[in-house]
């Protein structure tokens, strides 16, 4: 099967992460989404049908490494090579106080967003260096949390500034190798992680449009960071 371009969106299930692949999937790209839950890939993949776009679902945890690597060969079984990847997988702990955030909420969010994001990365390197044309794009979705952090939010805000140091280490690394890699740092979209926050959101679809952007640049050039927030929202001098 021949395509020309091929993208894999972690957590493409609901909100930012269907948003982005049905964008990308209108954009030209052939989509793999990857999920926990079957039945909600296969809602994204049936609308994309309906468009006549290309959007095929993989239930994957991107927790365990042996998960990652099974989706990827999937993706390299069916079109040979990925062009971009999108770590949108994630989870939040409830807000409580430092000193009473248990060991596994902490460990859940940490192996979700960062280990997850670590493990698809290692895998799409792997496969942009082999490739022919060689190289692609990752795009790693960070937050407004990746600088300034809501109180109570201990596991999520540690997470998301690391995956500004896992950002940076992966646009250093891939250079040799034409991969560019960015992040986009997100503030209240409208999806149904944010419904108990009381602050100002916009919508998803505006998320997906600059996520699109960014994978719309040729590979010499790279949003290495972009933040897209609800304007109204309380982000600069926040507390």
């Amino acid at each position: 099967m021949s395509v020309v371009k091929v993208a894999l969106v972690t957590g493409g299930g609901t909100g930012i992460g269907k948003a982005v692949a049905l964008a990308l999937a209108r954009d030209g790209f052939a989509v793999v989404v990857g999920g926990r839950r079957r039945e909600v890939l296969e809602h994204v993949a049936a609308e994309a049908r309906a468009e006549k776009l290309e959007v095929v679902p993989f239930e994957v945890n991107v927790r365990e490494p042996r998960s990652v690597s099974a989706m990827f060969a999937r993706v390299k079984d069916m079109f040979g090579r990925i062009d971009l990847l999108f770590n949108n997988a994630g989870t939040n702990a409830r807000a409580v106080p430092l000193d009473e955030l248990a060991y596994e909420q902490w460990q859940t969010v940490i192996e979700t967003n960062l280990t997850g994001a670590f493990l698809c990365t290692q895998e799409a390197m792997r496969m942009m260096k082999e490739q022919q044309p060689r190289g692609g794009r990752i795009i790693n979705n960070g937050s407004i949390s990746a600088h300034v952090p809501r109180p109570n939010s201990a596991a999520y805000t540690a997470s998301k500034h690391a995956i500004t140091g896992l950002t940076k280490s992966t646009s250093l690394e891939g250079r040799a190798y034409d991969i560019a890699c960015g992040q986009i740092d997100i503030g209240n979209a409208d999806t149904e992680m944010t419904q108990p926050l009381k602050e100002p959101k916009m919508s998803v679809g505006d998320v997906a449009r600059a996520v699109a952007y960014m994978a719309s640049l040729p590979l010499d050039a790279n949003v290495q960071f972009m933040t897209v927030m609800a304007t109204r929202m309380p982000y600069i001098g926040r507390g």
